[in-house]
Formats: C-alpha cells, sequence, structure tokens
C-alpha cells in the first residue's frame, strides 16, 4: 500500500522542532524523512535523538528514513561545508563517511528504514577539475561499501540517490549496483524531479525498476532544482505515477519539497497534490 511523508527539507533552514512535525502529522501525512544537517538537527547530539524521538511518539510518525549529510549547514540557501564521499582527497572522502556512519548511530536509538546517500556532489556544485575531483569514482565506490556495512550493523539500508552527476544517473547506478557493489546491500532512491532535469522519468523509472527503495517527491520546469509541490512544474505526473505502478512499486512516495516563504501553506498544497498523485493511482487501479 503506497503511503505518503514529508522531508523536513522544508524546514531545513532553521532548528527542526516538534511543531514542524505536528504540522506535518495534521495534513495528513503519516512519516517523515530527517535531514541530517547539524544546523537542522543535529544527528551528534543525544539530547537532540532522545527529543526527535518525543516528537515523532507525540505525532505518531514514522521515521522512514534519514538523508545523510551532504554539508555542514544551510546558510541564506547556500551549502556551507560540503561533504562529498566521492573526493579523491582521502581526508575530504573519510570526513564524509565519517558523518554518514554518525547519522547511522541515530539508528541505535531511533530505528529508520533507509539512509538516503548522495554519491558525490550534484553538477552545478563544482565544475571542471573541482567535478573531477568531488566525483571520483573508485572514491565513491569504496565510500558506499563502508556505509553499507555500517548500515546493516544497525538494521539500515542505504538507498543512493538519482542526482544531476555522472555516477548518479539512473543507468550509472544500476551499473554500480549489480556489476561493482555485489553482494553488497544497496538500492535506489528516485528522485523524480532530479530524474526531470536530465530526461524521460518513465525511462529512468524503469531503467531502474529492479532497485527502488524509496523515493523523493517533487516538481521543476526542467531547469533548476526548484522543489516544487507535485504539479507546480512540468513533470507529467500520470506518466510517471503510471510508470512507478508498473514496475510494482508500492512504498513511500516522500515528498522532499522547498520552503516558499510560508512552509505551512506548501504543506497544504503538498496535501492536495497528495490526493492527485492518490487518485490517479485508483484511476490506474480501474
Amino acid at each position: 500500500m503506497m503511503g505518503f511523508g514529508v522531508s523536513t527539507h522544508l524546514f531545513h533552514e532553521v532548528r527542526l522542532t516538534r511543531e514542524h512535525l505536528v504540522h506535518i502529522a495534521a495534513h495528513g501525512f503519516e512519516a517523515v524523512e530527517v535531514f541530517a544537517t547539524r544546523s537542522h538537527f543535529d544527528y551528534r547530539d543525544g539530547a537532540a535523538v532522545a527529543a526527535l524521538g518525543g516528537w515523532l511518539s507525540d505525532t505518531r510518525l514514522e521515521l522512514h528514513s534519514m538523508h545523510a549529510p551532504i554539508f555542514e549547514r544551510l546558510q541564506a540557501g547556500r551549502w556551507v561545508g560540503p561533504l562529498s564521499n566521492a573526493a579523491a582527497d582521502e581526508r575530504r572522502r573519510a570526513e564524509a563517511v565519517a558523518e554518514a556512519h554518525a547519522a547511522l548511530a541515530v539508528a541505535r536509538q531511533l530505528p529508520y528504514r533507509f539512509l538516503v546517500v548522495h554519491l558525490g556532489v550534484p553538477d552545478g556544485q563544482a565544475s571542471g577539475a573541482g567535478a573531477r575531483l568531488d566525483n571520483d569514482a573508485d572514491a565513491a565506490r569504496r565510500s558506499l561499501e563502508e556505509i553499507a556495512a555500517r548500515a546493516a550493523e544497525v538494521g539500515v539500508r542505504m538507498a543512493v540517490e538519482v542526482m544531476p552527476n555522472a555516477l548518479s544517473r539512473p543507468e550509472a547506478l544500476v551499473h554500480l549496483i549489480e556489476e561493482q557493489l555485489d553482494g553488497i546491500d544497496a538500492g535506489i532512491c528516485l528522485d523524480y524531479g532530479h530524474a526531470h532535469l536530465m530526461g524521460d522519468v518513465a525511462e529512468a523509472i524503469e531503467t531502474i525498476s529492479g532497485h527502488l527503495w524509496t523515493t523523493h517527491v517533487h516538481d521543476n520546469r526542467g531547469r533548476d532544482d526548484d522543489h516544487l509541490v507535485p504539479f507546480a512544474g512540468t513533470i507529467n505526473w500520470d506518466l510517471a505515477m503510471m510508470a512507478t505502478q508498473k514496475i510494482g512499486y508500492d512504498g513511500m512516495l516522500m515528498l522532499e519539497v522547498a520552503n516558499a516563504e510560508d512552509p505551512l501553506d506548501v504543506l497544504r498544497r503538498s496535501a492536495a497534490a497528495r490526493e492527485r498523485l492518490e487518485q490517479t493511482f485508483v484511476t490506474f487501479e480501474l
């Protein structure tokens, strides 16, 4: 049975609070993905982890997943201290892996199903020689092996996110999992918005069909990674949901939408979009 959740990406620029989860639950969502950025949720602070557990209990929300750290903090919409688990520099690579391990340690106290992992950095965050140094294929493979091993120890599964860089295109992730990570428990997080930026969403879904574990649901107009509410951009959601249903995916649709000045309005529009997506699935079933 398909479920719907909201990523705390919506509140990423501020410290996560109980009220944020109350609002998510009040709009009819059943699960959350917590973005592990220490300025937002300090995954290294035991008191913060305990507080989150209380808030989840109060709101009856499922902690479905955690997004592995990708930078130290978010400030005025900009990444500060970016982390790359595919960095050619061993010190930087090890730093990124250590932060992923710290986010996984949360599961010892608050179990969750998936750690969503960015492989390297997106196109646009670095260019030229910098992009090559941040997105080194051998470094990426070593990092995934280390993260997956630690994830298995705490009962979490590692889902690598589809995103716009050479390492993380749908076909590249499938090749990585099937040919290079033999015997390692790894799957894919389909980011619909990122897939749209790179081409055909339905084709991306078909490509990763055997490895799809979880999702990020948001929209854009095909140019920038806007993280719009579904139906506010140019993704054909009827076709996207038809393709999703065709491959048999019945897991979580996790909305990863951005704050557009009024997060409660974004949640209201997200709830309306959820109803449209639900109706799409009902129509296809009929």
